[in-house]
């Protein structure tokens, strides 16, 4: 986090409610280090505390216990995601369609330094100005090759110019404004840095069970069913992320199937332990119902998870 070179950036005010201002670089989340951009949101959302800079110097946040819920509620209006901020640079519009600043003449490339007469730098600094004023048009300062033109743009029906931003990491790596870090392993090193990162995946996922049984961090609103795994794989083909995100859902699966509900593994060793200890077999009638009971805990379960998914039953 700390190569960012401009801090994150996020969508959401609710950031901005819990302390969070862009252009803060996250230094820990509850005394952890946080080292990768990639890491930053999960932690922050499991989180209590977290140390920033800010402009140099060192702010201590503390997280209102109830922000688990409310940062659940933007990740479903979208724009929960935190983001390298990057300077109003224009992006390629390849696969961008209806762009009124592709029509106003705007190219990759471009430096946006005026909108409306106000100056930014940052791309997160447009769309506030954008939504404050009821103009249909907009006069827009922009550099190129050193030179300084002008252009005036239309907003969309939602009041935005569809400006693309420079996505590609490698490129905001050339940058400078981020640094891009790649590990590659032979097969040999492969089998324990897999194993490492299925622990620490293990670990985020049972930190996050146990915010979800805590009914007062309002974790549960996030429970998801089949279209929540369906959204979490990515929109286009990309093995890695395919495969990363299969290899997690069985190890959800495996440490779901260990919990001491009876209808699961974990109920079968909770009474063949019973068994071990007490010398005896627990009587037929009770593991009959107890095993009822676990079937209809895990129906309920999957009900509200795939209700919570289409209604929003954790509002």
């Amino acid at each position: 986090m700390s190569s960012l070179k401009y801090g994150i950036t996020f969508q959401d005010s609710m950031y901005n409610r819990i302390g969070f201002e862009k252009g803060d670089r996250i230094l820990s989340v509850d005394d952890k280090p946080v080292l990768y951009l990639d890491d930053a949101t999960l932690k922050v959302f499991t989180g209590k505390s977290a140390v920033v800079d800010r402009n140099g110097t060192q702010i201590n946040l503390r997280f209102p216990e109830s922000m688990i819920g409310d940062l659940i509620e933007s990740k479903k209006k979208g724009g929960l995601r935190l983001e390298a901020r990057v300077p109003a640079i224009v992006g390629s519009f390849d696969g961008v369609d209806k762009s009124p600043a592709k029509d106003a003449g705007l190219l990759e490339g471009d430096v946006i330094q005026f909108v409306d007469s106000q100056a930014v730098f940052f791309y997160d600094e447009i769309r506030p100005i954008l939504l404050g004023s009821d103009k249909k048009k907009y006069l827009l300062f922009i550099k190129r090759n050193g030179e300084v033109r002008s252009t005036m743009s239309k907003l969309t029906d939602e009041r935005k110019l569809n400006l693309p931003l420079i996505y590609d990491y490698d490129q905001l790596d050339v940058m400078k404004i981020l640094r891009v870090e790649t590990k590659k392993y032979s097969f040999f090193e492969a089998i324990p840095a897999g194993f490492s990162l299925t622990v620490d995946k293990l670990n985020a996922y049972i930190d996050q069970f146990k915010l979800i049984l805590s009914p007062k961090t309002g974790a549960y609103k996030g429970l998801g069913g089949f279209k929540a795994i369906a959204n979490a794989f990515p929109g286009v083909w990309d093995w890695q992320s395919f495969w990363s995100m299969t290899a997690f859902l069985s190890i959800v699966l495996a440490f779901m199937n260990l919990l001491p509900i009876p209808a699961l593994d974990g109920g079968h060793v909770v009474f063949t332990l019973y068994e071990m200890i007490t010398r005896r077999k627990p009587n037929e009638k009770f593991l009959e119902y107890a095993q009822m009971a676990g079937m209809i805990l895990l129906l309920l379960l999957m009900v509200y998870a795939n209700g919570n998914d289409w209604f929003g039953w954790g509002k």
